[in-house]
């Protein structure tokens, strides 16, 4: 997968915005203001940053050399993905969703509902 095929993935969904927040070098997808994707627009090789659960962390992790602990972030919660190291867009497209996922399950009841009426 490339990086516009992922950009368009992520604006697909529900309340996604695109964002560059640590300057011009990495994009950022927020849904509803809170971050579920990272990916730096510095590298040859793209490379996204996604939540996922601890344990599907590790399990991922074990399975696919390409994903490993997230650069400059909590990697108990966030794996990088380096999409030149073999990991297939299968994975990458399910690991979006289930960040993405985590991440409007910790949204406030309100917000929910608002993303609920777009």
């Amino acid at each position: 997968m490339d990086l516009e095929s992922f950009r368009a993935y992520c604006l697909s969904k529900k309340g996604v915005t695109e964002e560059l927040p640590f300057g011009p070098d990495a994009l950022v997808f927020k849904v509803m203001g809170k971050m579920f994707a990272l990916t730096p627009l510095d590298t040859i090789d793209m490379r996204v940053s996604l939540k996922n659960t601890p344990e599907k962390n590790l399990e991922l992790r074990g399975d696919h050399p390409g994903i490993q602990g997230a650069f400059h972030m909590n990697k108990k919660h966030w794996s990088m993905f380096m999409m030149n190291e073999g990991v297939p867009s299968k994975v990458l497209i399910e690991c979006t969703d289930n960040s993405y996922d985590l991440v409007v399950a910790g949204l406030t009841k309100k917000v929910k509902a608002e993303l609920e009426g777009l």
